[in-house]
């Protein structure tokens, strides 16, 4: 069993795939060929925006977002501690402070009513995270911010697909950004990412920045980085992207069947909350439980595959330690920590290795 299928994947859309790329290597335009081009029209399509800037990868995307937001040193991005170090990793390299607030505790998302207090004057932007295929609470975010006049990124590598009061992931504030890294909903062959936006300003801005600031050949107005899309995974892209409401389909059944089953007979195993205004595209279907090492083990042992995400949230992350208070206490999102647990989850998975995974759990606790 893959926890990921990509091979299954492939081989459903090989014909497609093999052509598209085969059509690049013919006409040998590898760097911003007219795929990149197709890309971002059908992406931005997808979303429901004006704009999208494809780029090198997910964390780049947040990068060139906030690089196009002018965040810089002295200034502060509030986000959550519960995610891949990408989040906060973008905000310290460009000088600014990462500061973290908790996170909701049936949804992992970051927790909208901790994110006024943290606000400072030196507050740039809000990052929330939409964990595990569903978004967050994004218009209570956009009105905070908008309040106190700053910016919001959406951080939607995870969600890319789901939609959010029947608003597409993505397109849920002034900038969202998403990464196609192969196991992720949407994914390529190797690394890559988009920006979107309605402000087609910021979409040039962008666009500029991952070009190494250029507007026109060696004609540099600011200070950019090497984040282009390359063409071949743009290709890849445009073949996966005809299929990818099928996967999503799959996914959420996928997902809703685990939680049948878990919700009706193990009373020691949280499934998902999936908020009622939202559908997940479950980037991962995690579960909350006790003795996860031990139940880890015996998963492995029936050879079903599982991954923890994330063992440590970011404020304990050794990196953030000269920026963040050791004294810092985020309780929710230090528990979930400890028990979180991701199950096989694709848009091939059979009901035949669903049934084993329920199967496996089910002798664990029963």
């Amino acid at each position: 069993m893959e926890f990921v299928d990509l091979k299954s994947q492939y081989q459903t859309l090989k014909k497609d795939v093999d052509q598209r790329v085969l059509a690049v290597l013919e006409h040998g335009q590898y760097i911003n060929g007219p795929e990149v081009d197709d890309l971002e029209a059908a992406l931005a399509d997808f979303v429901g925006v004006k704009h999208c800037v494809a780029v090198s990868s997910g964390t780049d995307a947040l990068l060139i977002a906030m690089m196009a937001l002018d965040v810089g040193p002295g200034d502060e991005v509030i986000t959550t501690p519960f995610s891949f170090i990408s989040t906060a990793e973008t905000i310290a390299l460009l000088g600014a402070k990462p500061v973290f607030v908790d996170i909701d505790e049936r949804t992992f998302n970051i927790n909208p009513s901790l994110i006024a207090p943290a606000i400072t004057s030196r507050t740039k932007a809000i990052m929330p995270v939409s964990l595990y295929g569903q978004c967050a609470e994004m218009d209570t975010i956009n009105s905070i911010a908008a309040e106190h006049k700053i910016s919001v990124i959406e951080d939607a590598a995870q969600s890319f697909g789901a939609t959010y009061k029947g608003k597409r992931s993505g397109g849920l504030s002034l900038i969202g950004c998403t990464s196609f890294f192969p196991s992720k909903p949407l994914g390529c062959y190797g690394d890559g990412g988009a920006c979107f936006t309605n402000d087609i300003k910021l979409a040039e801005k962008m666009k500029s920045i991952s070009l190494h600031g250029q507007t026109d050949r060696y004609h540099h107005t600011t200070l950019g980085v090497n984040g282009r899309l390359d063409t071949i995974q743009a290709a890849v892209l445009l073949a996966k992207l005809k299929r990818f409401n099928v996967e999503i389909e799959n996914r959420i059944l996928c997902g809703e069947r685990y939680t049948k089953f878990i919700s009706s007979s193990m009373e020691l195993v949280t499934s998902p909350f999936v908020e009622p205004m939202n559908t997940s595209v479950f980037a991962q279907y995690t579960i909350q439980v006790d003795k996860r090492d031990s139940l880890r083990d015996f998963m492995s042992s029936k050879d079903i595959p599982t991954a923890v995400h994330y063992p440590k949230p970011l404020h304990k992350q050794p990196v953030f330690a000269d920026i963040v208070s050791p004294r810092l206490r985020l309780p929710v999102a230090e528990r979930a920590a400890l028990r979180v647990l991701s199950l096989p989850v694709h848009g091939y998975l059979a009901e035949s290795e669903q049934d084993s995974v329920i199967h496996a759990l089910n002798s664990f606790y029963n």
